[in-house]
């Protein structure tokens, strides 16, 4: 039994770990333009992108949930429902937040107090990278499904060559071709995609030979299911909302006191989400 636990802890970890290397990089290549707004904006950009997506968190732990009992009973065909269910909420919400990008970074700078020129650099990076939310959401379903599978290596494949991509893409478009904010958003961008069509390569190689036959679209669009996928999470979804309250707070609170403390306060919280990830 020891075994089979750390089978799945050891590379849910190493994955964990890698989760904020993606912001880190974005953070330590950006350092390196010499501007401290330029810190600052990724930290806004940030905040707005963790206030969008880590609300939507329950779609990796509440999928994983459902994954395993589906799984843990044999029923390969319902384990395979919600994934497919997962995937419905995961890239219907990252159309919403598409098609309504700019009210919410309008929302978002409501709280905010920012200079000119940080609110510029910010936009650039958010209207960028928010293109990445089917990536980043769709991700989401996958790695709460394969950890539901019991298959805790390929979150973590996955993550690595997330991370491998994003420091590449970036340092190239940033110090390569001198692009800049954009060249670290559009670095992380492809860093994003990358990781989906990972995830779909693995899942379609090690299951997707028994979906053709498996799959129920009745099933998988039935209401009272998605009801219940809704009614688990719903815990989650409160949870997670008070978290961001924090962290939303601690950035719009440095952001009001200038540039350098904003960079710092960035700084400051990267650690302390890596050793929140490592937990």
């Amino acid at each position: 039994m020891n075994k089979q636990i750390l089978h799945i802890a050891i590379p849910s970890i190493i994955s964990n770990i890698t989760v904020p290397l993606l912001a880190l990089a974005d953070t330590t290549i950006t350092g390196h333009l010499g501007s401290a707004a330029c810190i600052g904006a990724i930290a806004l950009g940030g905040m707005i992108f963790n206030m969008a997506y880590w609300l939507f968190g329950f779609l990796r732990m509440g999928t994983s949930g459902l994954t395993a009992q589906a799984h843990g009973t044999g029923n390969r065909t319902q384990a395979l429902h919600v994934l497919y269910r997962s995937l419905i909420v995961a890239w219907g919400v990252a159309l919403l937040l598409i098609a309504a990008q700019r009210p919410i970074f309008d929302a978002a700078f409501n709280f905010v107090t920012a200079t000119h020129e940080v609110e510029q650099l910010t936009a650039t990076y958010y209207h960028i990278l928010i293109w990445g939310a089917p990536a980043v959401l769709g991700l989401y379903s996958f790695a709460g499904w394969f950890l539901g599978m019991q298959n805790a290596k390929a979150p973590m494949v996955i993550a690595i060559g997330q991370n491998i991509i994003n420091i590449v893409a970036s340092t190239v478009l940033v110090f390569g071709f001198a692009q800049g904010m954009a060249g670290v958003a559009t670095g992380t961008l492809l860093a994003q995609y990358a990781g989906l069509f990972a995830a779909i390569i693995i899942w379609q190689k090690q299951y997707g030979k028994h979906q053709a036959s498996a799959i129920k679209w009745r099933e998988v669009c039935n209401v009272t299911q998605f009801k219940r996928f809704f009614a688990i999470n719903g815990d989650i979804f409160l949870r997670t909302l008070c978290l961001i309250a924090v962290t939303t707070y601690f950035t719009a609170a440095g952001s009001a006191q200038g540039n350098m403390v904003l960079a710092a306060n960035t700084l400051l919280m990267q650690f302390f989400i890596i050793f929140s990830y490592i937990m």
